[in-house]
Order: C-alpha cells, then sequence, then structure tokens
C-alpha cells in the first residue's frame, strides 16, 4: 500500500524570502495562499484513501495537515523528518505552546527542543550541518516501514523531501514514494 508525501503549503517565510535573505519569521504559519493550496489538496487526497498521517511539528506542516485531513484520517506529530534547520522558519516551539495552538493534536511525547540544537548565529538560529540532516533522511525509511497502516500521508519539508525524492516538491504537492 503507498506512502505519500505532501509538501506543506506556502508559508509567510516562504512568500517574502528573497535572495537567501532571512526575514526572520520563525516557525512561520501559512499564508493565505498556502490555506488554499492546503485546501485543493484536500480535495485531490480524498481519493486515495489515507488511513494515517504523520505531520512535522513546524506550524506550516501542522496547518496544513489539519487543512487537508482534520475529520478524515488520524494525525500524528513526528519531529524526525522535520525541515532542515537553515533558516528562522525551521526553528521550532515548545511543544507545550503548539499543544495550546493545536488543542485536537498530541505534542507531549516531543522533546522541549524537538528541533536541531547547535551554535546559534546572531538571530538564534541554528544551522544543521549537512552530514546530520543527512543521517536522518537516511533512517527515515525504516520509520516508515515500520508503519503498518496505509495509504499513509507524510506532510512535511522541502529540502527534507528533495534528499528523499531527489527533487523539490511544490507547496501542497502530493508525490507517491517507494519504500525500494
Amino acid at each position: 500500500m503507498p506512502i505519500y508525501l505532501i509538501r506543506h503549503g506556502q508559508s509567510e517565510f516562504n512568500a517574502v524570502a528573497k535572495n537567501g535573505i532571512d526575514p526572520l519569521i520563525y516557525d512561520a504559519p501559512l499564508t493565505a495562499l498556502g490555506r488554499s493550496q492546503a485546501d485543493e489538496a484536500r480535495e485531490k487526497v480524498k481519493e486515495l484513501g489515507i488511513e494515517q498521517v504523520i505531520c512535522s511539528p513546524l506550524t506550516r506542516a501542522v496547518q496544513t495537515a489539519l487543512r487537508i485531513f482534520d475529520g478524515a484520517a488520524p494525525i500524528s506529530v513526528e519531529a524526525h523528518h522535520r525541515e532542515m534547520v537553515c533558516n528562522s522558519c525551521d526553528v521550532g516551539r515548545h511543544p507545550e505552546i503548539l499543544a495550546l495552538e493545536f488543542p485536537t493534536l498530541q505534542f507531549d511525547h516531543l522533546d522541549p527542543h524537538w528541533w536541531h540544537r547547535g551554535t546559534e548565529n546572531e538571530h538564534g538560529v541554528p544551522h544543521e550541518p549537512v552530514e546530520i540532516f543527512q543521517e536522518r533522511v537516511r533512517t527515515f525509511a525504516p520509520i516508515l516501514e515500520a508503519s503498518t497502516t496505509r495509504p499513509l500521508a507524510i506532510v512535511g519539508h522541502g529540502l527534507f523531501f528533495e534528499a528523499m525524492l531527489g527533487r523539490m516538491l511544490n507547496n501542497c504537492e502530493i508525490a507517491r514514494y517507494s519504500l525500494d
């Protein structure tokens, strides 16, 4: 049975980031366009019969998962497939804060600091080394294999999915993933 990867909708960071300059939007939420993209994706996934959803704890992924799957499939939150920390938008928030904002989901199993820790720049943004990121991506396939509920949807991020698929997904693009 299939696994589908779904990149989050357009975030406030995506909308304004230009020329590699970080606009300092921490844990960026969806824009109006991003919400619309997720609503369109909801229509597309209806025919896929998704039985379980796993989303990243970054706000844009949680908002996307809820807009697409709320009431349609159970949603769980896991940090393993979070985005590579390169910019302010990739810095997460404490699980208690997320639980207050998204009370229908469980966050209490997450570490208080579930995103990459490391030396921070002057804006409080650590940069996740490529080797650490690649190891996280490499160890994600066995996690997917262990999940027995199918069809399964993973709501996550551009760089993480690019490392898995070899290509960048558009916002709210749905890609079928093979464990082979």
